[in-house]
Order: C-alpha cells, then structure tokens, then sequence
C-alpha cells in the first residue's frame, strides 16, 4: 500500500474577487504532522476552508490531489469520504441531534450502504475515545455543541476525528482558547491517532501546542502562502523572537504599514 498524500500547487484563493491565497505549496504525507504558524490575516483559516470545500472560497488557480485524486473537483461530503477532516476553529450548534447520531451517521455515511457499524462497536469505540478526553458519558446524549463551552466544543471536534480515522486532519487553531489541562487532553487524542496511515496540518499561534504535539515540519504564513519551512527549532524560535525577523530576512513588506520591515 502507498504512503498517503495531500500535495498543494500554487493553490490560489479569492473571496468575492480579493486575492487571499496567492501560492500555496505543500506535501503532506502519512505519518507526519504539518505545523502552519503566522500572523492573524494572513490566509491560514483560508486554506482549512478552501481544502474543506467551503463555497465562500473561490479557488482561481493551483491543484490539490489527495492520494492523487483531484481534491478541487469533489463536493464538500466526497471529500470526507476521501479522508478529509476539517475541526473547525469555531463548531456549529446543532439542536435536536446528539453526538452520538451525529457521530454514527458520519461514520456509516462514511463506511457506504451495507457496511455500517454495529450499535455495540459504535459504543465500544465512543466509550473508548472518550475515555481517553476524559470526556464525561454524558456527552453522548447531548445535542451537538450545543450549551458546550469553547474547551468541550475542541475536545468534541477531536473525538469525531478520533471516531471517523481520517487520512488526513485539519487542526484549525484547535487550541484557541485552552487552559493547559485542556491542552495536555487534546493533544493526547491528536498524539492517540498518529500513524503512518494518516497526516495532520495543525494551524496555530502559539508553539505551546507544539510543546504536546511534536511537528515533523513548521511552516511559517504569510502574505497569502508559505514564506519560510523547518522543524519544530522554527517554532520556538518564532515563540521566542515573533515574526519580525521572517519579514527582515526575507524582505517581506508589513502590509498593516505599507513598508519594509
């Protein structure tokens, strides 16, 4: 079996006809964890929502393939089913619907028609993932989201990853808003689903993620595209100094300010 990959040509974005993505390159392959790091607007949730499908986005230019099937060309639930996931930066409310149906739809709609999951495994596998985000059994039976605080909210979106096995996670800022307890848990889950099967892209602020997470790769955003890649020694060094020196070293204009920098 090949290893999977998620490869990203010259990807370039617009929203209603204003240039956000303007060159994106990376190559995500099973077994490794991406880290996008930057400054806020420069394009990084862009990039989770036009993998994703989001219709707001219009892709003008560049190639995505996923196992090197064309991402661009499939609707929003094709792309799941190829093994795409997206945990959202701010989660849907969704009232008269529980996690666990959620849940168990996803995965069945996932599986196809004649391979749904029996009841048992389901609980078997909901109990066990939970069990591991520490996750209360009530959360089961709760409507999706709805009335959860901004920690729980993160922590579902790591169980619907960690129930649905994607090839291939978008993290987008799942650490927002996390005290460190928090942190530790979501990181856990996130380090529990780590194989060679599968890739992540984490887009976050701050390298203290990182400090639970270890990336194989960092990669700095901005100005709409990747400007600069390393190893996690890039993060900390990022968490150290800021983005000031990225822009000296490369040139790069302040577009808040309108100069170099």
């Amino acid at each position: 079996m090949s290893t999977p990959n998620l490869s990203i040509r010259d990807l370039q974005v617009s929203i209603e006809d204003k240039q956000i993505l303007k060159g994106v390159n990376l190559s995500v392959n099973g077994g490794e964890i991406h880290a996008i790091m930057g400054p806020n607007g420069t394009g990084k949730s862009t990039l989770a929502s036009a993998l994703m499908g989001h219709p707001k986005y219009e892709v003008t230019s560049g190639s995505v393939t996923i196992n090197g099937e064309d991402l661009l060309e499939m609707e929003v639930d094709e792309r799941a089913r190829a093994g795409l996931f997206l945990a959202m930066q701010y989660p849907s409310e969704v009232s008269g619907v529980t996690n666990s149906d959620f849940l168990r739809s996803a995965i069945n709609a996932k599986r196809g028609e004649g391979n749904e999951i029996s009841l048992m495994k389901f609980i078997r596998e909901m109990d066990k993932q939970m069990e591991v985000l520490e996750m209360d059994e009530s959360f089961a039976t709760r409507y999706l989201n709805e009335g959860f605080s901004g920690g729980e909210k993160k922590r579902n979106e790591i169980l619907q990853m960690m129930m649905l096995k994607p090839t291939f996670s978008i993290l987008d800022e799942i650490d927002s808003g996390l005290d460190i307890d928090a942190l530790k848990i979501v990181a856990a889950g996130v380090n529990e689903m780590r194989s060679p099967d599968r890739g992540v892209i984490i887009i976050t602020h701050y390298q203290r993620l990182l400090n639970y997470i270890k990336p194989d790769f960092v990669h700095v955003f901005m100005q709409g595209k990747i400007v600069k890649s390393g190893g996690p020694e890039l993060a900390e060094r990022l968490e150290q100094e800021g983005y000031d020196w990225v822009k000296e070293e490369l040139g790069i204009v302040d577009e808040t300010v309108g100069h170099r920098v």
